[in-house]
């Protein structure tokens, strides 16, 4: 879930705890656990809200000085249904970065990848691409996604859905620009060529 830069910092020091979104159907889920980059978000709640509901407390718990500034402050249509997200920093490390930190893989860990890289492959419309975005990744870190995905031919946003799996699977690391292998996905790579 991804948060404006200035809210970061509050939301890694717990005092924000509030979001306002506009969405045509709720894209969080009470309970569930999101990424915000550099933390882990644990959703409290998930409401419906007119923009007049918004008290001063929601405001300042979501980094506003005051109620006006927080209505102000939304963004997109004003038809589309307006969510109030309320959640807590979870205070764990994240699992994914754990597991791309995991460089040791055992013959059972580099079958396991291999299969569920050839799941995905197998699952996409466009034909196999895991072991050619791997690749690409390893030669060109730190290139923007558009320009890797240029390089492939494919479009922006469906290349970075496909790296986001791999980035779920451990093998993959996001920069601020561009992207690079993780230890695991180097490893994985060392042992697969």
């Amino acid at each position: 879930m991804l948060f404006e830069p200035r809210l970061r910092e509050g939301i890694a020091d717990g005092s924000i705890t509030v979001a306002f979104r506009r969405w045509k159907r709720a894209q969080a889920v009470t309970g569930h656990r999101y990424r915000t980059g550099s933390d882990i978000i644990e959703m409290d709640a998930v409401d419906v809200v007119a923009a007049e509901q918004i008290s001063a407390v929601d405001a300042t718990a979501a980094g506003y000085p005051s109620a006006a500034a927080a209505i102000a402050a939304l963004q997109g249509d004003p038809s589309v249904p307006l969510y109030r997200l309320r959640f807590h920093r979870v205070d764990e490390p994240d699992p994914r970065a754990e597991l791309a930190a995991s460089a040791d893989l055992s013959p059972a860990d580099v079958a396991e990848i291999a299969g569920r890289l050839e799941r995905l492959d197998l699952a996409c419309s466009h034909g196999p691409w895991t072991s050619s975005v791997l690749r690409l990744i390893a030669e060109r870190p730190a290139v923007r996604a558009p320009d890797l995905a240029a390089s492939l031919g494919r479009e922006t946003q469906p290349f970075k859905v496909d790296v986001r799996k791999l980035k779920n699977l451990g093998l993959t690391i996001s920069l601020e620009k561009g992207y690079r292998l993780s230890p695991r996905g180097e490893a994985y790579l060392r042992l697969t060529s």
